[in-house]
């Protein structure tokens, strides 16, 4: 059984990417924003909504566990990772314990993409069906840049000391060419 995390920076491709490799792998998806887009109409999302952050975490954890302990080939979750965040690091680490507590493997995919590209990719029709709250495209681009200023969402050169690890540039490259080298690379 396999858990693949796939993270990077906001509009980097992580879904894009997740929906093409779930097609030639078939383990199932899950990315960050299921969650998000179910609370935020409540109790909101973010630094300034701690009950909402709180819910989300929640959620995430306890789909987590009971996949965890089901019979599935695997799962893919998408993540946009601060790296000089400790928090997001425990997080991270805390994620992975779950599935590692029931001997899955874990792989994690970091994906990396020129901020023109990004800043294009945020605009595009699937993102925006799957990420309401990234319709505001004013807004959404504003807080794409501003992260960048305020968080570092690649990681720096032998950062990730995972066995199952692999960076991708993935800015002239479709969702297809990644997907299949993130499956050839991992046998999966």
């Amino acid at each position: 059984m396999k858990f693949i995390l796939i993270f990077g920076p906001q509009a980097v491709g992580k879904m894009t990417v997740w929906h093409e490799l779930e097609k030639i792998t078939g383990l199932k998806l899950f990315h960050n924003h299921m969650t998000i887009e179910l609370v935020v109409p409540f109790l909101g999302y973010g630094p300034r909504y701690p009950i909402g952050t709180k819910l989300v975490h929640l959620f995430r954890k306890k789909i987590f566990e009971e996949f965890a302990k089901s019979n599935q080939e695997g799962l893919i979750f998408t993540y946009v990772w601060a790296l000089n965040e400790k928090t997001d690091w425990n997080y991270v680490r805390k994620i992975c314990n779950i599935f590692r507590y029931q001997w899955w493997e874990i792989f994690f995919v970091e994906l990396e993409a020129d901020m023109e590209e990004r800043i294009e990719r945020n605009k595009s029709p699937k993102r925006l069906s799957h990420k309401p709250t990234k319709r505001n495209i004013e807004r959404s681009e504003k807080d794409l840049i501003d992260s960048m200023q305020e968080y570092r969402l690649n990681s720096k050169d032998g950062e990730i000391k995972e066995k199952n690890y692999m960076r991708i540039n993935n800015t002239n490259l479709t969702p297809e060419d990644v997907a299949k080298q993130i499956k050839d690379n991992f046998q999966l």
